[in-house]
């Protein structure tokens, strides 16, 4: 269970929740993790809550291709992520493309994103080569951090991204040339930028660290900016991705490790959530048999 599952929860709801729902592991992300360990709480309070549940991975740092000054703060995220990671016995983290923000990828491709517009803008006018090349160069120097802990990573590109493709992933991995990272792949992205199943089936079961079990709505891939407080507003198999077909095509590489929840739902998020990880357990259960 990843906790967007039971998205307005907290830490300590949401283990217990995953637990409750009949989950084997969860999926803990920096919003709410580092909203408990901001509050005073210490790392080292988790490990008992957990027992029972094997956290599967960690996410996210963000923006990941940020440079100069924000480089280092960049790394510092990876480090203390990091350090979770092996306090709470997570054996990877997660590094998502850039920008996180879609509005800055939507004013970049109206043209009414200003030179002296502060946003961060990732890579966005950047050739794809050199996007690759900055990119590649700073997941190679979190890969280096992350197995100076005995970790790995797991690459995930957001659909609205300048490198947003499942071939840019492999690129961006080819790029970093460090055999600790692999791909969080993830239902939604992948389909909503025009990602084929032919292209799952040809992926190295190895280089999956995670499957993302996400559902979207339709979108023309042509003319829209993928907005996932739009396109991503739907409950896990009440929207437009078939599903089944994607989770056949994961298969079909010899992939065997975790199916995660993750949903981004207004209607779900206003349901009881014991109900919301128990029925999302389920339908994961029926689509992964």
């Amino acid at each position: 269970m990843n906790v967007t599952t039971t998205f307005h929860g907290n830490v300590v709801q949401d283990i217990r929740l995953a637990k409750e729902a009949g989950y084997t592991g969860i999926e803990l992300q920096s919003p709410k993790l580092y909203r408990y360990l901001d509050a005073g709480y210490d790392v080292r309070t988790l490990p008992p809550l957990l027992d029972g549940l094997e956290v599967t991975g960690l996410g996210a740092v963000l923006d990941i291709e940020r440079q100069g000054a924000a480089r280092e703060d960049y790394l510092a995220e990876v480090t203390r992520m990091c350090e979770i990671a092996v306090a709470v016995g997570a054996p990877i983290i997660q590094l998502c493309t850039g920008p996180v923000d879609w509005e800055v990828v939507r004013a970049h491709r109206a043209g009414t994103l200003s030179a002296d517009d502060p946003r961060y803008r990732a890579t966005l006018g950047l050739d794809e080569d050199a996007a690759v090349r900055v990119t590649g160069a700073n997941v190679r120097a979190a890969a280096d951090i992350a197995a100076d802990h005995g970790l790995g990573i797991y690459l995930e590109p957001l659909a609205w991204a300048r490198l947003n493709r499942c071939r840019h992933a492999l690129d961006v991995i080819e790029e970093a040339d460090r055999d600790n990272v692999g791909i969080a792949l993830d239902t939604w992205h992948f389909w909503t930028t025009g990602d084929t199943l032919a292209e799952v089936r040809a992926l190295p079961p190895e280089l999956i660290k995670a499957v993302h079990l996400s559902d979207g709505l339709d979108l023309d891939r042509a003319h829209d900016v993928p907005d996932q407080s739009v396109h991503r507003n739907v409950v896990i198999g009440g929207g437009s991705i078939p599903l089944q077909q994607w989770v056949d095509a994961v298969k079909a590489t010899g992939y065997d490790g975790w199916w995660v929840t993750e949903m981004f739902s207004d209607r779900a998020n206003e349901q009881d959530p014991a109900l919301v990880a128990r029925t999302m357990r389920d339908l994961t259960a029926i689509l992964v048999s």
